[in-house]
């Protein structure tokens, strides 16, 4: 009788001790990365035209025709203005004239000089036999061909200098077609048909290349150390929300602004489908870095509760709460810090049902 008691008594006392033991959780486990402490920081820039100018008139007269408008795309020496000036007409007509003046007196003067020339020779040939000619009449021979040679090369300079006029009175004639210095788009227009305009000081028209464009951002001091010629860095504007742009560095001016303690860098921004225009004012996303390493797990592996802020680690297969802090996000990681190490191991996708001791398995 007293045997079967013992027996009873045994067997409850297995049972319990088979309910401690805990079965492991089967999880999925990531390793603790380090990586550089790169970051980005919001900075205010500026877009302006790589290229632009008020397109002047470089000569005066009116204004007889505007041929394009603001929104105009021209080309490079595109006629965008004709200018009329009957005096500029008048003195290119009156050079001609002296023109075709000075070279009939030059034919005239070769003319006499090879008379002159001729005559000379002759008298020259006749003066071999004695007493046929006079030597003063040979002197003045050879007198009268030297003074038709000079004439003949005061009649070359005065053409020369007739034809250096009409050049002149016909690049002044050209100038009243205003062409465009470079490709791009009119953007403001200032005189109609029928303005008088002072060469060199009204400006016609407005002229910017937009197709290319300058990023100006000013780089508080505190970053200057990391900007690098070709880096990229990523915008957006206003007025095309949810979109990225890229551009990458291409001036670095290396002195600061006095008012501003920045930095004023210039990206190449290239504006292929015209979506961006000068005197916008873009968000950068500008990198920096902090020159230390942090250490990165999955943004699901941190658990916050109103208590703490906590990773599960896998130290010796079972579950370990480890607090840390979170830092500066990158994509699907979160920087922490606290007693954790690159290479240790963590559960993917912690919660706090996950006790401490539990066994881990994979």
């Amino acid at each position: 009788m007293s045997i079967r008691k013992h027996i009873y008594f045994f067997f409850p006392l297995v049972c319990c001790f088979n309910g401690f033991s805990q079965p492991p959780a089967h999880v999925e486990l990531a390793k603790v990365e380090s990586h550089s402490s790169a970051r980005t920081v919001p900075l205010t820039a500026e877009l302006a035209p790589f290229l632009q100018t008020d397109v002047e008139a470089r000569s005066p007269g009116y204004v007889e025709k505007v041929l394009v408008d603001r929104g105009s795309l021209v080309r490079r020496g595109q006629l965008l203005v004709q200018l009329s000036a009957p005096e500029i007409n008048s003195q290119t007509s009156a050079s001609e004239a002296n023109l075709h003046q000075v070279e009939a007196d030059l034919a005239q003067a070769e003319a006499q000089a090879a008379a002159a020339e001729s005559t000379s020779a002759r008298m020259q040939e006749a003066a071999k036999t004695p007493g046929a000619v006079a030597e003063n009449e040979v002197l003045q021979s050879q007198k009268q061909r030297d003074a038709a040679v000079a004439l003949v090369q005061s009649r070359k300079a005065a053409v020369q200098n007739a034809r250096d006029r009409l050049h002149a009175s016909r690049a002044m004639e050209s100038y009243l077609g205003v062409t465009a210095p470079f490709d791009g788009m009119i953007t403001d227009r200032f005189v109609n048909p029928g303005m008088l305009i002072d060469g060199g000081h009204t400006p016609l028209l407005k002229l910017q290349q937009v197709d290319h464009l300058r990023l100006i951002v000013p780089i508080p001091e505190t970053y200057t150390g990391s900007i690098v010629r070709g880096m990229s860095a990523s915008f957006h504007v206003p007025a095309h929300p949810g979109r990225n742009y890229s551009a990458k560095v291409a001036r670095i001016p290396s002195a600061l602004d006095p008012k501003s303690r920045a930095m004023m860098v210039e990206l190449d921004v290239y504006n292929k489908d015209n979506s961006l225009a000068p005197g916008m004012y873009p968000t950068v996303d500008w990198p920096v870095s902090t020159g230390e390493n942090l250490l990165f797990v999955p943004s699901t592996s941190v658990v916050t509760t109103t208590e703490r802020t906590f990773v599960i680690a896998s130290i010796n297969g079972k579950a370990h709460w480890i607090d840390v802090r979170k830092g500066p996000a990158a994509g699907d990681s979160v920087s922490v810090r606290g007693p954790i190490s690159a290479g240790q191991e963590v559960v993917k996708r912690a919660t706090d049902e996950l006790r401490e001791g539990t066994p881990l398995a994979k």
